[in-house]
C-alpha cells in the first residue's frame, strides 16, 4: 500500500503495516525487523511535513495503543498510551481536573508524534509539548523494553528523539489544574505587530501573530490564562461557525484554489482577505482556545531562531517577498516559546521565535519550493533550527553546528538503536548515518 502524509509532501510504499494491541508486539516487531535487516518506523497520524515516517520496510501503526494508562493526581501526571490523539485527551483528563499546560492549534496528532517532532504553542513561560514529559516507555532497536524518567540523563533525548530511538509506547506528562483562558484578538498593521512582538511576548501568557504577504495586516491573538470555572463567553455559536469554519476554512479554501490557478490574483485576494479581518475576544476552556479547526492542505516550513531576531527577520521576509514576486495565499506565523533542556529541541537553551510559512497544496510547486529556499536562506543567517516535523533542507554538518548537545544525542542513538533499525534517508540526511 502507498502512505501519504497529510500535506502530500511525503509518499512511501512500506513493505507491511503491522499494528501491533501490545508493547510486547512491538517488541516482536523490531526483533523480527532487526532479525531480518529491514527497517522499522512508527506512524501516527501522518501530520508531519518532513519524512520522519518514511520507510520501505515496515511501518508501525500505533492506532490500537490509545487511551489513558495511568494518574497520579498527587503529582498531577498522566501516562497515555502512545496512539493516543491529542483531540482525545482532554475528555480523558477532564474527570481528574487536569489539563495539559499548553498546546498548539492543531490537535490531529497522536502524543508520540507530536512529541518527538517538536509540536510547540506559544507562551514565553511555556516549553513545547515535549516538555511536559516526565516519563516515557519505548523498545530500542534491539527490541528491548526501555523505562525512562525525568533525571535520567536518556529523557532528554527521548522526550523529542525524532524516532531515531526507538519507538514510544507510552508517555507521561506532568498536567496542570484545568484552567480556562480569554482570547482577544485584534486586527492592526503588520509593523505594529512586528515592532512590538518582543514587548507583547512578554506581557501576555500566550501571544502570536499572523500577518498576511502582499498586505500590510496582521491578526493578533493574546490568550490569559484563568480558573477553570470561568463561564464561557463571547461570539454565539453562529459566530463562531462563521469565523472558524465558514470564513478560515470554506471560504479560504476557494480563495487558494483561485490564487493557484490564477497566481497574478494573489494580491489582490490577500488586499481583500487582509481588510475583511475583525477583532473578537472570548472565553472558553483552554483547549477549546487553543485550537482551531485546519481543513484546507498546505505544505510548511517553520524555523526557530533566537527570540530577539524575530522582528529583524520578519522585515527580511516581507521585503523578499515583494522583492522575488513570490504569490503567497497563506499567512506567515509568528509564535514563541521558552528555552528547555532537551538536546534537539528547537528551543533548547534559548528563548525562542518561530516563524512558520506555508503555502497551499496546489500552488505552482516550482514557486513554492523557491518560496520555501528563499525564507530558509534568511533564518539560517539567523542560526535557525528547523521544525523537525517540517519541510527543510538541512543536514547533520548544519545541525550539529546549532545544537550544542548533537552529539550527545548521537551517543544515545548509538546506545539505542546500534544497528539504524529506524533509520529512514531524513534520519541519515539529518542525524547521519
Amino acid at each position: 500500500m502507498t502512505w501519504r502524509n497529510w500535506g502530500g509532501t511525503e509518499v512511501c510504499a512500506p513493505a507491511a503495516t503491522m499494528r501491533p494491541t501490545t508493547v510486547d508486539e512491538v517488541a516482536a516487531i523490531v526483533r523480527q525487523a532487526a532479525d531480518d535487516g529491514t527497517t522499522v518506523k512508527a506512524v501516527g497520524s501522518g501530520h508531519s511535513f518532513s519524512g520522519a515516517a518514511v520507510t520501505s520496510g515496515v511501518h508501525v501503526d500505533l492506532s490500537a495503543l490509545r487511551g489513558l494508562t495511568g494518574v497520579d493526581a498527587d503529582a498531577r501526571t498522566v501516562s497515555l498510551a502512545a496512539g493516543t490523539r491529542l483531540h482525545e485527551i482532554p475528555d480523558l483528563l477532564s474527570p481528574h481536573d487536569l489539563a495539559m499546560a499548553n498546546l498548539g492549534d492543531i490537535d490531529r496528532q497522536t502524543i508520540a508524534g507530536a512529541t518527538s517532532t517538536g509540536t510547540h504553542g506559544t507562551g514565553l513561560a511555556f516549553g513545547g509539548i515535549s516538555t511536559q514529559i516526565v516519563g516515557a516507555t519505548l523498545v530500542t532497536g534491539t527490541g528491548d523494553v526501555v523505562r525512562v524518567s525525568s533525571g535520567d540523563v536518556e529523557s532528554d533525548a527521548i522526550a523529542l528523539g525524532v524516532g531515531a530511538l526507538g519507538i514510544l509506547t507510552d508517555i507521561t506528562l506532568r498536567c496542570v489544574p484545568a484552567f480556562g483562558l480569554r482570547a482577544v484578538e485584534t486586527s492592526g498593521s503588520a509593523d505594529d505587530a512586528i515592532d512590538g512582538f518582543l514587548d507583547r511576548v512578554a506581557m501576555h501568557d500566550h501571544h502570536e501573530f499572523y500577518w498576511f504577504p502582499h498586505t500590510d495586516c496582521a491578526l493578533q491573538k493574546a490568550n490569559t490564562r484563568l480558573d477553570a470555572d470561568v463561564a464561557p463567553h463571547g461570539p454565539g455559536r453562529i459566530r463562531r461557525y462563521v469565523d472558524d469554519e465558514l470564513l478560515s476554512n470554506k471560504v479560504f479554501r476557494v480563495l487558494c484554489e483561485v490564487g493557484a490557478r490564477v497566481p497574478w490574483a494573489v494580491p489582490g485576494i490577500a488586499q481583500v482577505s487582509g481588510r475583511a479581518l475583525s477583532g473578537r475576544t472570548f472565553t472558553d476552556s483552554s483547549t477549546r482556545v487553543f485550537v482551531s479547526s485546519r481543513t484546507v492542505r498546505f505544505h510548511e516550513m517553520e524555523y526557530a531562531i533566537p527570540l530577539e531576531s524575530v522582528p529583524d527577520a520578519m522585515r527580511e521576509i516581507r521585503g523578499m517577498i515583494d522583492r522575488r514576486r513570490h504569490r503567497v495565499s497563506f499567512p506567515v506565523e509568528v509564535r514563541a516559546a521558552a528555552a528547555d533542556g532537551l538536546m534537539i529541541s528547537t528551543a533548547a537553551g534559548r528563548d525562542t521565535g518561530y516563524i512558520a510559512v506555508h503555502r497551499y497544496h496546489r500552488d505552482d510547486p516550482t514557486d513554492s519550493a523557491a518560496y520555501f529556499r528563499d525564507v530558509e536562506e534568511i533564518l539560517t543567517a539567523y542560526d535557525g533550527r528547523p521544525h523537525w516535523g517540517k519541510m527543510h533542507t538541512r543536514d547533520a554538518d548544519h545541525l550539529r553546528a546549532v545544537y550544542p548537545r548533537f552529539d550527545e544525542f548521537l551517543a544515545i542513538r548509538n546506545r539505542f538503536d546500534p544497528g539504524r533499525v529506524f533509520a529512514n534517508p531524513y534520519l541519515t540526511r539529518t542525524l547521519g548515518a
